[in-house]
């Protein structure tokens, strides 16, 4: 087993030293996927607010806005289900782009049938929409480890980029929604995040050619449940799945509770938005300080650690006496878990085997959404009780995730180090 690590461990060193073991695309085919990534992921972050704002601005009750929004978000449940047919396809990028187009007619027939044509169709083309989601981000994500190459540094600085469209995705599209439905309507808004959509999958193709993993062999690919059961009795990549649910659990509560924590600091409730566009901007600057200096290190180890720098957050946000501090506290634990998300994308392309690696990141994508979403109801809840409370049980859970983590990784060691 030592001698196994050992190889592993040189073979790394060899990969990321060698000049010569660079990717398909080199910079330019990062630089069309940054764009194309961009793109979709701000058709995907925007289209359940711009949904809801076509539904309440029509005079729709708030009711049938949350459920249609439902019908874009929900569906990223069946991403796991959907994933293994990029696993399977000869040409990953025809899946994806694929269903960016498909996103991008779903969204614009869905919002143009709205009001004209009975509820439940738009609902069903919505959904449809929100079906293509998982591979409009954890889907793309794959695609990258073969464009950037085998090099450690260059995968780990490209995760930053990666990092960026995110953040981008989940600020600029609200935002472009915002403006647009102010400037024009919320249709329009809609109608352009499916442009959006749709000039993605040209980048998509235009993204380096890499051969399937499967070699031809189809009856290798495994199928969505054979995944979560390698997910479940692989440790790293348990670990990864685990921690990464919790912390998207526990930063959820941070837009809920920074409505209420302005009455506490005695400010306007207005001055949340400073607290979440604090927070957005952290994301956004650990992006960038990631691109920057690539994170070194194994990736089951920085995902402990980074997990508790998000607990420091947390606990600053709990803690902070002024409306300043708060501010400052947002933007740090934004920079935390923009690190904390890096580290998990490392995690998922050196631990998943290749013939299960879109599954793998879209799986993983699917359950952190679900946390998220689970993480925003809890907080809604708790701070009926206590507005801190949410980030207390937060900090705590990470805490408890992270001490379960550490202790499985000391028992996995000295079940190796054991003849």
């Amino acid at each position: 087993m030592n001698s196994q690590r050992t190889a592993s461990s040189s073979r790394r060193s060899r990969e990321e030293d060698s000049p010569s073991s660079g990717g398909g695309g080199g910079v330019g085919g990062l630089a069309r996927y940054v764009v194309a990534a961009a793109l979709a992921r701000t058709a995907d972050g925007g289209a359940v607010v711009a949904v809801v704002l076509l539904v309440t601005s029509s005079g729709g009750s708030g009711t049938l806005a949350g459920v249609l929004g439902a019908c874009i978000t929900a569906p990223h449940l069946l991403g796991p289900f959907v994933a293994r047919s990029l696993d399977l396809a000869g040409d990953g990028r025809k899946v994806i782009a694929a269903a960016c187009l498909l996103y991008a007619t779903a969204l614009t027939a869905g919002v143009l049938t709205y009001g004209q044509a009975p509820v439940v169709l738009t609902a069903l083309l919505l959904a449809t929409a929100g079906a293509c989601g998982p591979l409009l981000t954890g889907g793309i994500s794959s695609r990258l480890p073969a464009i950037v190459g085998p090099q450690l540094r260059t995968q780990r600085r490209a995760q930053g980029w990666d990092v960026a469209t995110y953040g981008i995705g989940g600020t600029v599209g609200p935002s472009l929604v915002a403006a647009l439905s102010g400037w024009v309507s919320p249709t329009a808004a809609a109608l352009a995040l499916a442009a959006g959509a749709a000039t993605a999958a040209g980048g998509v193709l235009l993204l380096p050619f890499s051969a399937p993993s499967h070699g031809g062999d189809r009856s290798a690919i495994l199928k969505p449940g054979a995944t979560l059961a390698l997910i479940a009795r692989t440790g790293r990549l348990r670990r990864t799945v685990y921690l990464t649910m919790v912390v998207a659990l526990s930063v959820a509560a941070l837009p809920i509770t920074a409505v209420h924590l302005t009455k506490i600091l005695g400010t306007e409730p207005a001055t949340a938005a400073l607290l979440t566009a604090a927070y957005g901007l952290g994301n956004l600057t650990g992006s960038i300080a990631v691109m920057v200096r690539p994170l070194t290190g194994d990736p089951d180890r920085l995902m402990r650690r980074l997990a508790l720098g998000v607990v420091a957050g947390l606990l600053t946000v709990t803690a902070s006496p002024a409306f300043a501090v708060s501010v400052a506290a947002y933007a740090l634990t934004g920079i935390l878990n923009t690190c904390f998300f890096a580290s998990t994308l490392a995690a998922r392309t050196e631990y998943a085997p290749s013939g299960a690696r879109g599954q793998v990141f879209i799986w993983v994508a699917a359950l952190k959404i679900t946390s998220g979403s689970a993480g925003t109801a809890l907080a809604g809840s708790l701070t009926g009780v206590s507005v801190r409370l949410p980030l207390v049980v937060g900090l705590l859970a990470v805490s408890a995730a992270v001490a379960a983590a550490t202790t499985e990784t000391r028992f996995a060691r000295a079940a190796e180090k054991r003849p």
